[in-house]
């Protein structure tokens, strides 16, 4: 049985890699890639900001004619995400960078021609130092000269400044001392000013709290005493109105009948007239059997009950 993930193919001894067709691209073809933006840019026909870092979908070819020590240089294709409108840069490995062509101009460009400006003086610069010796001492008098100029200039600034300011760092002490103990002496006083208020405030307590205790025993004196003789209770008037609390006004009093004496009436019950005759009739055999006479009504007469 044959392996399932192959890794040997079998060439037959007749194989002629040369008799393989050869795909036939142009040379100039475009891929799709991905990419990011390498740097600020702003659309032309719209004004979009393109910051560095956005990505793109690009279309992506090799320039024709256009090598740097035989490295390819790429163009690509991108398009602005407002307008759409087509915008293309490629790949400068002289300055491992990137140039803008078309579409857009990029941000900070100005700073960027500067350098290059001054990279390109002082290659020149070497350039005609290294075959002209009188050249180079020019130079160095030129920067020599350059150089004394900058130092008179600073030391002019500086005698400047101290005409200007003369400071005196003596009076600037003694000020400062005296501002520290002007400091210190307006916090001392601010806390004396505060245990003043403080114990003013203690002291108008005790005197409150000792004007309350001696009216409280004045109080008392002057009530008199209501009841002398333990049996005065019993000789009060009933018709006296005890004082009624604040909780009894609104719940009212649960052991007083007084208040809820007239509401509620005794019903008084009538006598049965059937148990009424049955008592009498037992009234009158037990007369009559206690009685020597013969007659029951007799008997009514003799007990003084007489007939109605």
């Amino acid at each position: 049985m044959s392996e399932r993930k192959v890794l040997n193919k079998y060439y037959p001894p007749d194989f002629d890699p040369a008799k393989i067709p050869k795909l036939k691209l142009p040379k100039d073809r475009q891929y799709v890639v991905r990419l990011m933006a390498p740097f600020n840019m702003r659309c032309k026909t719209c004004g979009e900001y393109i910051y560095k870092g956005k990505k793109f979908n690009a279309r992506k070819e090799t320039v024709q004619n256009e090598v740097y020590l035989g490295l390819p240089i790429f163009r690509f294709y991108i398009k602005c995400t407002r307008c759409l409108a087509e915008i293309t840069f490629k790949t400068d490995p002289e300055n491992t960078d990137y140039t803008m062509e078309h579409g857009a101009t990029r941000n900070f460009q100005a700073e960027k021609l500067l350098e290059e400006e001054e990279k390109r003086m002082q290659k020149e610069r070497e350039e005609e130092e290294l075959n002209n010796p009188m050249k180079v001492l020019e130079n160095r008098t030129k920067d020599s000269k350059l150089e004394m100029e900058v130092l008179e200039n600073l030391q002019e600034l500086k005698e400047l400044n101290q005409r200007q300011a003369n400071v005196d760092f003596e009076a600037m002490l003694k000020q400062y001392k005296e501002y520290e103990e002007e400091q210190k002496r307006k916090e001392q006083e601010e806390d004396e000013q505060e245990m003043k208020a403080m114990l003013e405030q203690a002291q108008n307590r005790r005197l409150l709290v000792d004007s309350d205790s001696d009216e409280e025993p004045a109080k008392s004196r002057t009530k008199p005493a209501a009841k002398i003789k333990p049996t005065d209770i019993l000789q009060e008037p009933q018709s006296k109105k005890l004082k009624t609390e604040s909780w009894e006004r609104s719940v009212g009093k649960l052991n007083t009948k007084s208040q809820l004496a007239g509401l509620v009436t005794v019903k008084k019950q009538k006598p049965n007239p059937a148990l009424a005759n049955g008592t009498e009739n037992q009234g009158t055999t037990a007369n009559t059997g206690n009685c020597p006479c013969g007659d029951g009504p007799v008997g009514f007469a003799g007990n003084g009950e007489g007939s109605t």
